[in-house]
């Protein structure tokens, strides 16, 4: 026998299923930067620890112009070479990036497109971000990061068969995705 009929006796979430905070990186970035007459020439060495641990090494260059509109990657290990272009707003949070690749070692060529926004996710609502530390001249830091919410909601009704107070605490799920030590030698 209920002895509130308005009141829901589910016990209420614990603090540790409200939120989650992961501040393990899946993703160790070292990029090597050398800025040479209008252009950036990188090496990036890329370690993946999860869903499996993985490596890749790219060769990047793209022009230092606040006009640039295109980069080019070459990456050893599979043989791939792409020309991308810059991500190119379509509206306030959503952007188009295009790109053509050659694999050399499937024999194939081949273009893609990618959507990508800060903002939305799957089924709940997503934010995610970069965030750059410079720690001195030449050497940044930047963080990846992302964070999943469902906002607290709360609900009632009167005269129905529903609690006359109701309330949904909410969820976040935070993580630290990407670390990137990004290391530039400029000519002087």
């Amino acid at each position: 026998m209920e002895l509130n009929p308005g009141v829901s006796t589910e016990e209420p979430p614990s603090w540790d299923e409200l939120y989650n905070v992961n501040l393990v990186p899946s993703e160790l970035f070292l990029k090597f930067r050398k800025e040479i007459e209008g252009f950036r020439l990188g090496v990036n060495l890329e370690f993946y620890n999860a869903p499996l641990n993985d490596f890749q090494t790219k060769l990047v260059l793209k022009p230092l112009s606040s006009e640039r509109r295109w980069k080019f990657i070459y990456e050893p290990i599979h043989h791939d070479v792409r020309i991308v272009s810059k991500k190119i707003p379509l509206t306030k949070f959503v952007n188009l990036q295009v790109g053509v690749g050659h694999s050399f070692s499937l024999g194939a060529t081949g273009w893609k497109w990618k959507l990508t926004s800060c903002l939305g996710g799957d089924n709940v609502s997503r934010i995610r971000n970069k965030t750059s530390v410079g720690l001195c001249d030449g050497v940044d830091l930047r963080f990846g990061w992302r964070a999943d919410y469902v906002l607290p909601e709360i609900t009632g009704a009167l005269g129905t068969d529903e609690p006359l107070f109701n309330m949904e605490s909410g969820r976040l799920e935070a993580s630290l995705d990407r670390v990137e030590a990004i290391f530039t030698h400029k000519d002087e």
